[in-house]
């Protein structure tokens, strides 16, 4: 279970980032950095000194752009050794990252929609589909594309692997334990159901590193991905 979850490093400092790696020790070795955490907090050194440190490094950059530069950036990510990277699921985009990981470790993850939008933000962004009809899109678009999977919320996680088969990843955020708050997801899943509903890994940033123990946190979490329940308190 340990190597499924994902535990976000959403921090704006290297040293509070590599404090939260320390205090979860063995239990966790596979980190995400984004945004906050790659241009506030060194990100790359951040994920390189991981690297060497024997973890699993998830850039989750989001990429988009001409097929050049989105294929000379995952190229320059490949060679870091990261385990994955995200780009956004845009059928041009997907093929250019693929060709640019092909033969290497790096698993391209397309991202279908985002877990903090619900029907009325896609109709918002201009799309003529639900939600749950935009993912589906882009879960067959991902599989054309040849990439090594998708970033979904866990609710289209089953529609998602009926689409994509079984052996491309399917990588859930918005995950939130039983009874946590959902902050500004609003289509999160708890651990054990997203496994169920299909995923292949969960990214779990907040209940684990904004908690009082994370690695209590965490190993309640890797409880719960087991179908147990194990206290924090």
């Amino acid at each position: 279970m340990a190597g499924q979850l994902i535990v976000g490093l959403d921090v704006s400092s290297r040293a509070r980032a590599e404090e939260i790696v320390s205090l979860l020790g063995d239990s966790v070795d596979f980190y995400k950095i984004g945004y906050q955490c790659f241009y506030g907090a060194d990100g790359m050194a951040l994920g390189k000194a991981l690297l060497a440190a024997g973890k699993k490094v998830f850039f989750d950059l989001k990429l988009l752009d001409i097929d050049n530069t989105v294929e000379k950036g995952v190229a320059a990510i490949a060679e870091t050794g990261a385990t994955m990277l995200t780009v956004h699921a845009y059928p041009k985009a997907m093929r250019a990252a693929q060709k640019a990981a092909q033969g290497s470790g790096l698993c391209v993850l397309g991202v279908t929609v985002l877990t903090s939008m619900d029907d009325a933000d896609v109709k918002d962004a201009g799309y003529a589909r639900d939600a749950a009809g935009l993912v589906a899109l882009r879960a067959q678009q991902a599989r054309e594309a040849g990439i090594g999977g998708v970033v979904a919320s866990a609710h289209e996680a089953e529609m998602v692997r009926t689409i994509i088969g079984s052996k491309m990843a399917i990588v859930t955020p918005g995950i939130r334990p039983a009874g946590a708050d959902l902050g500004d997801q609003k289509r999160a899943m708890t651990p054990a159901d997203a496994l169920a509903a299909g995923a292949s890994h969960l990214v779990v940033a907040r209940p684990i590193i904004a908690a009082a123990d994370p690695a209590a946190a965490a190993k309640a979490i890797l409880a719960e991905m087991a179908g147990k329940r194990l206290s924090v308190a």
